[in-house]
């Protein structure tokens, strides 16, 4: 999957270090559902045994490239739901790369993938309702919000209400 300014590429053992500081960016735990440190083990485990099937491993995690080959950050689609073919989407890129667009190109290339080659129904997103520059990232990629979900999200001093964004493909 490629455009001229990204590429999305599956995980090699070399992104080690990166899924290391991403999983344990503490800073990232407060817009998604992980909460707990991953050991480098842990993740080495994971790249070596992921199958890259997501009827497998019920999630697909690529790794986002900008046009000079410099990793930018990761796109993934998790919680892969087989019967009603859905998944939830989430998209990280390092604090030193964003606002180049590459959010945007990343998040359009794995919703075509989802579509195109995957044949998902529907793609959704829990997003802090606090996180304004991602709810105008969802919907800048056409997705809606569909539902207002009361103190969804646990920063580990306040609850935060959070929006469910959905795309139909």
């Amino acid at each position: 999957m490629t455009t001229q300014q990204l590429r999305l590429r599956a995980m090699e053992p070399e992104d080690l270090e990166l899924l290391y500081k991403i999983e344990n960016d503490r800073c990232l735990w407060n817009v998604g559902s992980t909460n707990v440190p991953y050991s480098r083990y842990v993740l080495h485990d994971y790249i070596a045994t992921s199958s890259g099937d997501i009827y497998t491993d019920r999630q697909v995690r690529l790794i986002a490239e900008n046009g000079v080959g410099e990793t930018v950050g990761v796109a993934d689609l998790v919680d892969f739901d087989a019967k009603n073919l859905r998944a939830e989407v989430g998209i990280v890129v390092m604090d030193n790369q964003r606002q180049k667009g590459y959010a945007t190109a990343a998040l359009r290339q794995i919703a075509d993938y989802a579509s195109s080659v995957l044949h998902l129904h529907q793609l959704y997103a829990i997003v802090d309702d606090q996180n304004l520059a991602a709810q105008k990232l969802f919907e800048k990629c056409d997705f809606h919000q569909i539902a207002r979900l009361q103190d969804w999200l646990y920063d580990g001093h306040h609850y935060h209400d959070a929006f469910m964004m959905q795309k139909i493909l």
